[in-house]
């Protein structure tokens, strides 16, 4: 059935569930996806990560941000130029007082640290992607605006690919467009999908 599925239908079905797992849930299997990430060696060598922050049923990434900060690795986040289409890498140091609700209430960084605290994107070593359906061979549908599609091209090509999802947004196969970015590796509570 899935096969025959397109995109937005796809998308639209794998969010639903996801949003349906419960919070503890979600907290738990969060919990475990950080911890097989942390594991991996490209994230213990990395010196500059690129992370999203979590909104809604998305796998949790602030403890994530927490434990790279304390490994004294430098951290960005995205903040969205909706005028633009567009992702700027911000860098952090203190997501209690350095994040607030942005685009589409997203927590992104405020605009105090925007100008001083900009990330050149080809310094970074690898970006943590947020999605909603992945599959086996590293095929991502995001949200539908197309922002990392853009950022990962674009800007940041030589950076690692990391996608974190619970293992029921990974399917057999995602129906995948031109502009679409492939992950490199693909973190869930139940494996690691590596596509090198």
């Amino acid at each position: 059935m899935m096969e025959t599925m397109d995109r937005r239908e796809l998308r639209k079905m794998i969010l639903a569930r996801r949003d349906r797992l419960p919070v503890r849930q979600q907290e738990e299997k969060s919990r475990v996806i950080l911890s097989r990430l942390l594991g991996l060696e490209e994230i213990r060598t990395a010196g500059h990560l690129f992370v999203y922050v979590s909104f809604r049923s998305e796998v949790r990434t602030l403890e994530l941000i927490a434990h790279c900060l304390q490994e004294d690795k430098k951290i960005s986040v995205p903040l969205t130029q909706v005028n633009s289409s567009s992702l700027l890498a911000v860098e952090i140091s203190d997501p209690e007082s350095q994040l607030a609700p942005g685009y589409c209430g997203i927590p992104e960084p405020v605009s105090s640290q925007v100008e001083r605290h900009r990330v050149d994107p080809a310094e970074i070593d690898v970006v943590i992607v947020p999605g909603s359906v992945f599959d086996h061979t590293g095929g991502r549908l995001g949200y539908g605006g197309g922002y990392y599609d853009r950022f990962l091209s674009g800007r940041t090509p030589q950076a690692l690919r990391i996608a974190l999802a619970y293992e029921l947004q990974v399917v057999e196969r995602v129906p995948v467009e031109a502009h679409d970015q492939g992950m490199d590796l693909i973190v869930t509570e139940e494996t690691v999908y590596r596509m090198q």
